[in-house]
């Protein structure tokens, strides 16, 4: 039995078809960058492109990615010196080749695409052209006209696929970082190096209007940076516009477009341990304050007739159970079904809206109690506030909700990876999310910040009036105003200067977090333990001067 099984061995293998694992490890080969070294028939080049795809993994024994990469690179020289094609026209490659004289009266233009092989066109054309393009200026071959008539220019379209390649430290496919489209366009006149030129060679790149927690930066390949070779930026500007960006560079290689998240993962990530710990750090002193407002009733009788330590108090219970819903939220994802998912970005819509409209509701009653000071009686007051404190953004919520609004939200980067995803606003729901999110916290913000400067109109200048002379800086003043602040949302207002960069949402997340901490202070200095002190800018005027006290 032995020996048949033996002689079928040899036979498959005298057949070829035991070279079947020789074939298996082809392509490992292939990828450590070794195989098809000067190596550039069509067979060879297909060969290579497979480890745009196989190379995903960092440092991988399997490939090399710094022998890749210069093969590539040195393709483009072999176009220009050795090669006598004009056109490649492959799935992954598209290049154009052809002698020009330096000798030009006009700029040169190219038109790009993916599908087609890089083409001129006239400057007329140019303009009308909505794919990608490249305008070579004339001052660049006329530099040349000493050393040679003639030059040989290659143009390449390579599309690197989504592994590894052409990455680079600079970029993390971890953070959701990428090449736009993974396309690199290369421009060569072979040995002959072109840099600092002083008219730059313009790439435009289209593409469809970009999400607002992108950031594009055009780029090059830089051999010399780093082990293997690193984007970088030096000698190209960008410039944006609606649904395309214009790089200008000083010198030839190969360019890209870079996307990077304004928020990558890592920065989300950091953002929220930020965020937990002060809404960790808020949850708790807002209990506190629940507590003590609950214990100083019992104790001190008038603090039951009085509406602004009420007022104080349901604030911070709408920011204490938004604190709460947000932890769920963020903690445990999209968990569960999509109705589950519903639920909970409804839940924390409402809460959030709840906690606009008391921050709008304190300083309403700031604005009676400082500003207007007369005729501001109102029969059962705390409760009509309590009506729209709790009601508005309930009836807010039943309408988004009606129109199917809430589900699943993800932060993704262009290629779909995904930074964030919680239960919020469904990703199409952007006109809801902008009118009751947005809308509903600028009205409410606007309106505090407008009482808040009449309040510190009316702080700094009636002492000094009364006086009737100039004073110093009144620093129990300011430390009422910041306290004012605290309770009328001001550190939200904070969101306006987030799109200046990633450290004003650093000082956000910091100071939004807190703002129950801020209420805790304000509410001991208020309140404990000297209960006989009354202070009228802090909305604790006793009954009788406090024209906004219920009379239930």
């Amino acid at each position: 039995m032995v020996m048949p099984r033996a002689l079928g061995l040899l036979l498959l293998l005298a057949s070829g078809e035991g070279n079947a694992n020789a074939s298996v490890e082809m392509p490992r080969n292939v990828c450590l960058g070794l195989v098809n070294v000067n190596m550039y028939e069509s067979f060879h080049l297909e060969n290579t492109a497979k480890c745009f795809r196989e190379c995903r993994q960092w440092g991988s024994k399997t490939c090399h990615l710094g022998n890749l990469q210069r093969y590539w690179l040195n393709y483009e020289v072999h176009l220009v010196e050795k090669s006598q094609m004009e056109t490649v026209n492959l799935t992954f490659l598209k290049s154009f080749v052809k002698n020009f004289s330096t000798n030009i009266s006009e700029d040169l233009h190219f038109s790009l695409s993916p599908s087609q092989i890089p083409r001129q066109v006239t400057g007329a054309q140019h303009e009308h052209e909505r794919p990608d393009r490249v305008r070579l200026p004339r001052s660049l071959f006329a530099s040349l006209q000493g050393s040679r008539p003639t030059v040989r220019l290659a143009i390449t379209v390579l599309d690197i696929g989504s592994g590894n390649l052409f990455k680079g430290p600079r970029l993390s496919l971890e953070d959701g970082s990428s090449v736009l489209n993974n396309h690199l366009v290369g421009l060569s006149l072979g040995r002959t190096p072109v840099t600092g030129l002083a008219e730059p060679l313009e790439i435009t790149f289209s593409h469809q209007r970009q999400p607002p927690n992108l950031t594009l930066s055009c780029v090059f390949w830089d051999v010399n940076k780093g082990l293997a070779g690193d984007w970088s930026s030096k000698g190209c500007s960008t410039e944006h516009r609606a649904k395309e960006t214009v790089c200008r560079c000083d010198h030839l290689t190969f360019f890209a477009l870079l996307l990077r998240p304004i928020l990558d993962k890592v920065t989300v990530q950091a953002l929220i341990r930020i965020s937990q710990a002060g809404c960790g750090a808020s949850m708790f002193f807002l209990a506190l304050t629940i507590v003590l407002y609950a214990a100083l009733r019992f104790s001190w009788q008038r603090l039951k007739s009085e509406d602004p330590p009420k007022i104080h108090v349901a604030l911070s219970v709408s920011l204490f159970l938004l604190n709460l819903v947000f932890f769920t939220n963020v903690g445990h994802g999209v968990e569960g079904s999509d109705s589950a998912c519903w639920a909970r970005g409804a839940v924390f819509h409402y809460f959030l809206l709840c906690t606009f409209t008391w921050m709008g509701l304190e300083a309403f009653h700031l604005y009676l109690l400082i500003v207007r000071v007369f005729n501001t009686y109102f029969g059962r007051y705390f409760l009509k506030l309590s009506l729209v404190g709790w009601g508005l953004p309930a009836l807010v919520v039943i309408g988004t909700g009606s129109a199917n609004s809430y589900g699943r939200y993800s932060i993704r980067d262009e290629e779909n990876r995904t930074t964030l995803e919680l239960c919020w606003f469904r990703e199409n729901a952007a006109v809801p999310l902008y009118v009751t999110v947005h809308g509903y916290f600028l009205v409410t913000f606007l309106c505090s910040a407008v009482v808040l400067g009449l309040v510190a109109w009316k702080i700094f200048t009636l002492p000094s009036a009364m006086a009737g002379k100039k004073q110093g800086l009144n620093w129990k003043a300011v430390l009422t105003l910041l306290g004012l602040s605290s309770l009328v949302g001001v550190t939200w207002g904070l969101a306006i200067l987030t799109p200046l960069g990633v450290s004003t949402i650093y000082v956000f997340a910091l100071f939004n977090s807190l703002q129950g901490i801020f209420i805790f202070c304000w509410f001991i200095i208020l309140y404990f333990p000297k209960q006989s002190a009354v202070s009228s800018s802090s909305g604790t005027a006793r009954p009788d001067q406090a024209h906004t006290v219920s009379q239930e």
